[in-house]
């Protein structure tokens, strides 16, 4: 069982355009957890999926902490557990050249070196609690973004994959 069970989600209304990312982290042998969300004014898809893997990891007090980290983003996923070798191989370019978000990528090799993460796509829309969650927290940092709103919240609670 991980320490620590994390959903992420990210998403932007135009690309680019007004962004927003959530996440959920909790431990599933006590239940506490922690929702955080937040947004920007101009950004892309890519970015917030990415920056709500960042802060959910940034999150974490402890290091050592084995994870599983839940997101519907394809990409991101696919960064972290295909390509990601190859570009620092090639010093951060893909092999057609320039690569796309590399401040992000770095953050996220980072932090995936401290952490041990397993990285897993969930199907987003499909009726998943954690994914659902995280993705109305998206929403609600956008409608913020979009209000002229600061997108920052967060609240501890208690959660069950139940």
């Amino acid at each position: 069982m991980p320490d620590v069970i994390a959903y992420t989600d990210g998403g932007c209304r135009g690309n680019p355009g007004p962004g927003g990312w959530g996440f959920l982290l909790f431990h599933p042998g006590t239940g506490k957890a922690l929702e955080r969300r937040g947004g920007e004014a101009h950004t892309t898809n890519n970015r917030m999926e990415m920056m709500a893997a960042i802060e959910a990891l940034r999150a974490l007090t402890k290091s050592d902490v084995s994870v599983v980290l839940h997101s519907d983003s394809q990409y991101m996923i696919s960064c972290m557990t295909e390509w990601l070798a190859g570009w620092k191989a090639r010093g951060w370019k893909k092999k057609g050249g320039e690569l796309k978000n590399v401040d992000l990528l770095q953050e996220l090799d980072r932090l995936n070196a401290r952490y041990q993460v397993a990285w897993r796509w969930v199907r987003g829309h499909a009726g998943n609690r954690g994914n659902e969650r995280v993705d109305q927290l998206t929403n609600d940092a956008m409608d913020s973004v979009q209000a002229g709103e600061d997108p920052a919240w967060e609240q501890r609670t208690t959660w069950s994959e139940r």
